[in-house]
């Protein structure tokens, strides 16, 4: 069983030798080796989610408390179960995220910006381009701090529409980065680049910078690897629930926990946060309009579409398929970078009650979860230099997904 994330100081006091390991079991007695692991000490899974989701052949990367970082080793040599230390030092890679010196005191797209400073430039960028984004509030969050969404769009009539969310678990900080940079590129290139000028003037994006905003603000003041929301659960001493398995699709059947401690705890009823009950709310009012949904994730260079709650596939999968392998080759036309591809299930990892199954579900076809970089070197610590290059090259595979859903709107 996974335990409870416990109560932090800020991370930049946390104990400095935290270490991130990964591993591969390729027996079952490995497969034990690492339940026990996660039974009798503090164990956060990176990739993937939780122990219940480890298979043979699965590359499983997890951080362990500084204090048990000999035990853990001395426990993996004992098996015989090969590891590699991904971080050796955790601290220092935290410390490192922040290589973009350019401390300029407002918003900056090539830095990691704090809510504070995403909320005031979900202000500034719709009164400063007020012909094509405008600003809505969809909800609040269990801390009532408000969710804004950008509507980014040559005003029309009719107009079909994408919905895009960021920073749905709380420390994938590269997510909300992208969420922004891709706002800044459609004002900053309407009306100079073909693609994006005839996206905007024929659909509307929908862009959702946080949704998991309490989690996001705590990493940022008590603990950087923070990943559910910031809910009270009744009778539990662990807050927050997966808003990623929050979701009425295969609702806790499978890859998710009812558990309040644990990383994938499913709330206690699909919509149980106010944050996942407020996006499905604004989508369902608007389902006539919204003609894909793109949710935004790191790490592990990933594109994945429906389904993850189960092994079955979708009535479209094989246009899913041919998307997905198409965006992937031109997002890696930039840099070179990666992608895996296909269903959520059997591509990762079977997991219930995610955003992307139930926007497939209620008709949306083309639904789809990019996890961005990396493939675990820096995991959620991706440092802040990476920035542009992953957001220039996830902007091509959103504009290629876009391009196509403009071709075959239904």
């Amino acid at each position: 069983m996974q335990m409870a994330e416990p109560e932090r100081q800020p991370y930049f006091c946390m104990n400095t030798r935290e270490k991130v390991f990964r591993v591969i079991p390729h027996n079952q007695e490995q497969l034990e080796v690492l339940s026990n692991l996660a039974k009798h000490m503090q164990v956060d899974f990176w990739h993937p989610d939780s122990i219940a989701q480890v298979k043979l052949g699965t590359t499983v990367d997890f951080r362990v408390e500084a204090d048990r970082c000999s035990e853990a080793e001395h426990l993996l040599q004992l098996s015989g179960l090969n590891y590699g230390v991904l971080i050796d030092d955790l601290q220092a890679t935290l410390d490192a995220q922040f290589d973009n010196h350019v401390r300029s005191s407002g918003h900056h797209y090539e830095k990691y910006n704090n809510w504070e400073t995403i909320e005031a430039w979900t202000a500034d960028i719709a009164n400063e381009n007020p012909g094509l984004v405008s600003r809505l509030q969809i909800g609040t969050t269990f801390e009532n701090r408000n969710m804004y969404l950008l509507k980014v769009g040559k005003p029309g009539v009719n107009k079909k529409g994408i919905f895009m969310d960021c920073g749905f678990h709380a420390r994938e900080w590269i997510s909300p980065a992208f969420c922004q940079w891709f706002v800044r590129e459609a004002v900053r290139t309407y009306g100079k680049e073909t693609i994006m000028t005839e996206l905007l003037d024929n659909l509307d994006f929908y862009v959702l910078p946080v949704l998991n905003i309490d989690g996001y603000v705590y990493t940022w003041t008590k603990s950087r690897l923070w990943r559910k929301t910031r809910s009270v659960n009744a009778g539990s001493r662990c807050n927050g629930t997966d808003p990623n398995r929050n979701f009425d699709a295969g609702w806790c059947t499978v890859g998710a926990s009812k558990n309040p401690c644990d990383e994938t705890y499913c709330g206690s009823a699909p919509e149980s946060e106010k944050e996942t009950k407020a996006l499905a709310d604004f989508i369902r009012k608007n389902l006539s309009t919204i003609k894909a949904y793109l949710t935004i994730h790191s790490y592990s260079q990933l594109l994945l579409y429906p389904y993850s709650y189960t092994y079955d596939v979708t009535k479209n999968n094989v246009e899913l398929n041919t998307i997905a392998k198409a965006t992937v080759k031109e997002l890696g036309t930039l840099y070179g970078t990666k992608y895996s591809y296909g269903p959520g299930a059997s591509t990762i990892y079977p997991a219930a009650g995610g955003s992307d199954d139930w926007a497939y579900d209620q008709g949306i076809k083309y639904s789809f979860t990019f996890e961005l970089r990396d493939t675990g070197r820096y995991g959620f610590i991706l440092p802040e230099s990476q920035i542009k290059p992953t957001c220039e090259e996830t902007l091509i595979a959103v504009k290629y997904i876009a391009s196509y859903v403009l071709e075959h709107l239904y």
